[in-house]
């Protein structure tokens, strides 16, 4: 089950992909975003409750969704981008085995413990 759903985090980031190839950027974007959501982790600094709140904010693919359809809805390029980047970034960390956070600390997540 663990191949599956590695597998299908791997096809949402190829849509990502796809969507970010729709918009009127270069792909040296995608590269240097695409790690820009991981800024959130500067919530630690200030507690594990919001850690845990910033980061899962930043990798709810939801919010994401939500992020990019009023994008395109208002027709806001820069709102498309940053849904897709959110979208995108949440499917690697899936992958990579990074799920969101429990307050308990950064290596708890809905995914299992990191480091287990």
């Amino acid at each position: 089950m663990k191949t599956v759903l590695k597998l299908e985090e791997v096809a949402l980031f190829v849509l990502g992909i796809f969507l970010f190839n729709r918009l009127n950027y270069e792909w040296w974007w995608f590269l240097v975003l695409i790690l820009a959501p991981d800024l959130s982790m500067i919530g630690y600094a200030f507690g594990n409750k919001i850690g845990a709140l910033l980061y899962n904010i930043f990798h709810h693919k939801g919010i994401a969704l939500l992020i990019y359809a009023a994008g395109c809805y208002l027709n806001i390029e820069i709102a498309q981008l940053a849904g897709i980047i959110l979208f995108s970034h949440s499917a690697m960390d899936r992958i990579f085995g990074y799920g969101l956070k429990y307050e308990k600390g950064f290596k708890y997540t809905h995914l299992g413990e990191i480091g287990k």
